[in-house]
């Protein structure tokens, strides 16, 4: 029983140290990112191609999520800072209807698209492999942050870590910075 509880520890502890190295390492970075085609909640149609030439900027939410929550103003803010400069902001939102994401949002009050992905596979898409096995491929991405450069390639990825969590969106504002000054 003790070898048991043993192997259980140490198991847990691999999973842990695993998941946080793959979260601080900003998994897929050089990749190009996932092609997807969503409808905003205005109806509008968005695609990864339409916007090559641009930095995107996406954060994969859903309207219960703390910490999504926490970050919406700093993300309008940063939408604001940049969108001269040629970035493009977006959420992604994960497996929620249009009617719920919309009247979520608009407290908010984003002047940049809040995209719905119904189904989760475009979520699914931009999960790091080996990272949170435990959760379903759509749920490991929620609270991300990712910047995508204008050749469509990952430059920046910060998975949720709740030990450094970054509402101010600091990390991401220094990565565009960067790949402003490019």
């Amino acid at each position: 029983m003790k070898y048991f509880q043993k192997l259980c520890s140490s198991l847990i502890i691999v999973f842990v140290t695993t998941a946080l190295y793959a979260q601080e390492k900003q998994p897929m970075i050089g990749q190009t990112a996932p092609s997807f085609e969503l409808k905003s909640v205005d109806d509008k149609d968005y695609s990864m191609e339409q916007m090559k030439g641009k930095l995107i900027v996406i954060h994969f939410a859903t309207t219960w999520c703390p910490f999504c929550n926490a970050e919406a103003p700093n993300l309008e803010l940063l939408y604001q800072l940049y969108k001269d400069k040629g970035v493009q902001v977006m959420i992604i939102d994960v497996k929620e209807g249009k009617d719920l994401v919309t009247q979520s949002f608009k407290r908010f009050n984003f002047s940049f698209p809040a995209l719905l992905d119904n189904d989760g596979k475009v979520a699914a898409s931009y999960a790091p492999a080996g990272v949170l096995p435990d959760l379903a491929r759509d749920e490991v991405v929620l609270a991300s942050n990712l910047i995508i450069d204008r050749e469509g390639k990952i430059r920046f990825y910060s998975l949720l870590n709740t030990t450094s969590f970054d509402a101010k969106l600091t990390m991401a504002r220094k990565m565009l910075d960067e790949l402003l000054s490019q």
